[in-house]
């Protein structure tokens, strides 16, 4: 090569946006004399200012700013491999740290949430949750289930923080987490366990009963395809009919608009599944009325997880996706199976009453925050926002409402739990976004919404905790096939629980013809005591 062809490649190198990132040993050195607690592997990566391509995937998802990208292994047990990565803006550092979210087992660092924040100007950090250098559905030791439950999150903040502050030069003047689904149950648990780490945090369709939840996955599972000798699979037209059914049954009465295909509170909804004689067959209305019942100990009859609520069957991990045997089961079952001997795990014989019991006492204590007592968080100046949908399959929205009614008895009364800790039910909103309603209103960093407090939740977020105004109504928006793209199908108003959009009249797509009004727990089942640990 000669001396001209290597220079223009190396100019090419240095100056053209998103065609150069090189390591930085300056800053791996930096990082490394920290000596920060367990970690035991330190990349840094200086990334220039231009396209940037998913690793992993080869996705080009735009231009991404020039940031430093810190990559880590943190190993606080000898049986821990815990990945996190911290993306540092080179330039207009907000001056803030954000901690995100992962979703479902993780099992790889999540990317998106590093993508939305770094545009944002945070320091940001996410976690694989100590389960991507194996298979993590064979997990069976203690220290990997309190890595996926809660440390693996702590230790990304501790880490993340200290390395924020030894970049710039100062510590974050605020930090804050979010996390949705999964993420959810990571952003209560560090209210719950860790409450230092964070001064503001949202937790969207939070997992945090996470047991409880898997167990509710198996029984709808179970009620799916144990019946024998029958013609028992729901079709994608029967799943779609019977949630047409229900909601032309409650549409409007729930306080939503009459012409509604969603509903604001199926708390208030009744079906009567004998309506659907003809479109399903008896062993399939027999099947329905069981998952519509819960999960359920055999023995003592004890509701163990909420059923999902009405006139959601037909969104996210639906019917659909719970009648397949070849997918479910390996997707949403890794709790059991770590309770049971993981790949000797065998579907079939599982007990309901002695087995959940079994599950409860080896992993509850790693992997579920229903923890009401928050006392900690609050008294530092803590901040929590809360949120799920009413037409999620996957988290129902009444496992939060109870955790929010525990918490608030534990706080004595709504006005002292609401100096610190709001709760919103978003209608119509399937598992984190999406859904046939509403389905976005600044529940992440970087969404589809304006950048202020009345349409944005994290703006209303650091509103909250930098100011001291407390967020109220927020305008929430419903897209057209809940795609940004497409434009805007309607806005309506959302109020902190127990406050409910209610329709008063005039244009069903106007936010002015919606009140806030109080709604009661309607004919929400309660699981029983046993299971809230």
């Amino acid at each position: 090569m000669n001396l001209r062809s290597f220079l223009l490649i190396l100019l090419i190198a240095l100056f053209a946006p998103g065609l150069y990132a090189q390591p930085d040993g300056n800053m791996e050195r930096l990082f490394r004399s920290l000596n920060l607690p367990g970690i035991t592997g330190i990349t840094v990566t200086r990334v220039r200012e231009g396209n940037f391509t998913l690793p992993g995937s080869g996705q080009d998802v735009g231009i991404l700013p020039a940031h430093i990208r810190v990559e880590l292994v943190c190993k606080p047990t000898e049986r821990s491999e815990i990945k996190i990565e911290v993306w540092l803006p080179e330039e207009n550092w907000n001056g803030r740290f954000l901690g995100t979210g992962n979703g479902g087992l993780a099992g790889a660092i999540s990317y998106w949430p590093l993508i939305s924040g770094i545009r944002a100007g945070f320091a940001t950090a996410n976690t694989d949750m100590g389960t991507s250098d194996t298979d993590g559905l064979l997990f069976t030791t203690f220290e990997r289930w309190e890595d996926f439950g809660h440390r693996s999150t702590h230790e990304m903040t501790v880490a993340g923080k200290a390395i924020t502050a030894a970049y710039y030069k100062r510590k974050p003047s605020f930090s804050y987490f979010t996390g949705c689904s999964t993420g959810g149950g990571q952003a209560l648990m560090e209210a719950q366990r860790y409450p230092e780490d964070y001064d503001g945090i949202i937790s969207g369709a939070p997992a945090n009963n996470r047991t409880h939840i898997h167990t509710g996955f198996f029984w709808n599972y179970r009620a799916l395809v144990d019946e024998k000798e029958c013609e028992c699979e729901f079709s994608e037209e029967q799943i779609r009919a019977i949630t047409a059914a229900v909601v032309k049954e409650n549409a409007g009465k729930d306080g939503g608009a009459p012409g509604d295909n969603f509903l604001t509170d199926p708390r208030l909804a009744t079906f009567n599944t004998r309506t659907l004689e003809g479109l399903l067959s008896e062993q399939q209305i027999r099947i329905l009325d069981k998952i519509y019942g819960g999960a359920k100990n055999p023995r003592t009859a004890e509701l163990i997880y909420t059923p999902f609520p009405l006139g959601s069957e037909l969104y996210g991990s639906g019917l659909h996706y719970k009648k397949d045997p070849s997918r479910f089961p390996k997707g949403e079952m890794y709790p059991l199976m770590w309770s049971r001997g993981g790949k000797d795990f065998d579907f079939k014989d599982f007990d309901f009453d002695g087995d959940v019991d079994e599950m409860d006492r080896l992993l509850a204590p790693a992997l579920n925050a229903n923890s009401p007592d928050l006392s900690t968080f609050r008294e530092r100046g803590g901040k929590l926002l809360m949120y799920t949908g009413t037409a999620d399959q996957i988290v129902p929205f009444q496992d939060a409402v109870h955790y929010y009614e525990r918490v608030t008895g534990q706080e004595g009364s709504l006005d002292k739990t609401q100096e610190f800790f709001l709760y919103y039910l978003v209608p119509g909103m399937a598992h984190c976004a999406g859904g046939p309603g509403l389905n976005d209103f600044g529940q992440s960093v970087g969404m589809n919404v304006p950048q202020s407090e009345s349409y944005n939740l994290f703006i209303a977020l650091m509103k909250w905790v930098e100011q001291g105004i407390k967020p109220g109504k927020i305008f929430a928006t419903a897209f057209n096939e809940a795609n940004p793209q497409k434009g805007i199908r309607f806005i309506r108003p959302v109020y902190p629980y127990p406050l409910l959009p209610h329709y008063t009249g005039g244009d069903p797509y106007s936010p002015d013809s919606y009140i806030p009004v109080p709604h009661d727990a309607g004919n929400m089942q309660t699981p029983a005591a046993r299971y809230l640990k």
